[in-house]
């Protein structure tokens, strides 16, 4: 099994280097030594069929992993009419795209947790996703993992327990666990091996050693305030964490090969080439030893 490095879209160098199209992103990345990539659909799926089944083409001749951000504009929890069908036609979209891409798993933020009581609103957007379910089987879409993220801010819905009780739902659900975000919504603590630990430790007991295998990552340095995630950085920016060195023991000592996406402001793939870096010098001296 493969461990996958790679960016969160397109970082600022790339269009600095005078690239323009996705189509070129596959060689660029790796020339770079990194083998996923990240389809950011946040603004809508604007991509269309041929487009995306060449960069699919593209990233499988090259050993690209891929996989699609899907619009932020989704809330599951949600009990307006108008924006259930919006939801609804984002996760189909982006589903039906990822198989044309053939990227293998979907992430997408759950949605609003403020106000009204924090249970009831978990409830409605389990309620609302095993209806979507229902339709994604009906498409032909079950193969694609549908992948909720864990969210950084307070009055979203998304913390790990939430995420992995969205999981539950049935066996593709899995969790898109965002570190930083993570990391933002405890207030600063994933600062050590026994916080990453702990959250991988959980991640397996509700979902099982498969989950945790496999786990889709996202990692990045977030600055955040007492509400939650303020704003992404680069780790040119030190003030901010987490750190990736535990998580990275960690997953060298229990032999996890989970994708890793970098979210970095503008610095997404370089940031995602220095956390490679880490796990590497970390695995070569695990083997050595």
């Amino acid at each position: 099994m493969t461990i996958y490095f790679g960016p969160a879209g397109n970082s600022a160098s790339f269009y600095a280097e005078g690239h323009k199209s996705s189509l070129e992103m596959p060689e660029w990345l790796v020339k770079r030594r990194l083998n996923a990539y990240e389809y950011q659909c946040g603004r809508g799926v604007n991509i269309g069929e041929e487009m995306a089944g060449r960069l699919g083409q593209l990233a499988a001749a090259h050993g690209i992993k891929m996989s699609i951000h899907a619009p932020y504009y989704i809330n599951l929890s949600t009990q307006d009419a108008e924006i259930k069908v919006k939801t609804r036609g984002h996760l189909l979209k982006s589903l039906k795209i990822a198989r044309v891409m053939g990227a293998k798993t979907v992430v997408f933020h759950p949605g609003a947790g403020k106000g009204g009581d924090r249970r009831e609103t978990l409830e409605r957007a389990k309620t609302f996703l095993k209806d979507i379910l229902k339709e994604v089987e009906d498409e032909g879409l079950s193969g694609i993992l549908l992948a909720p993220e864990t969210m950084g801010k307070k009055n979203q819905l998304g913390s790990l327990e939430e995420v992995l009780e969205l999981c539950e739902l049935g066996s593709q659900i899995v969790p898109a666990v965002d570190f930083g975000h993570m990391h933002a919504l405890t207030g600063g603590r994933c600062t050590d091996r026994h916080s990453f630990s702990a959250v991988l430790d959980r991640i397996e007991e509700r979902l099982g050693r498969e989950a945790v295998q496999n786990l889709h990552i996202h990692f990045s340095p977030v600055e955040f305030t007492g509400a939650g995630e303020k704003k992404h950085w680069s780790t040119l920016e030190t003030r901010f964490g987490p750190d990736f060195t535990p998580l990275a023991e960690l997953l060298v000592e229990r032999d996890l090969k989970p994708t890793i996406i970098c979210e970095s402001d503008k610095r997404q793939a370089e940031d995602a080439a220095i956390y490679r870096d880490i796990y590497e010098r970390i695995k070569s001296g695990h083997l050595k030893s």
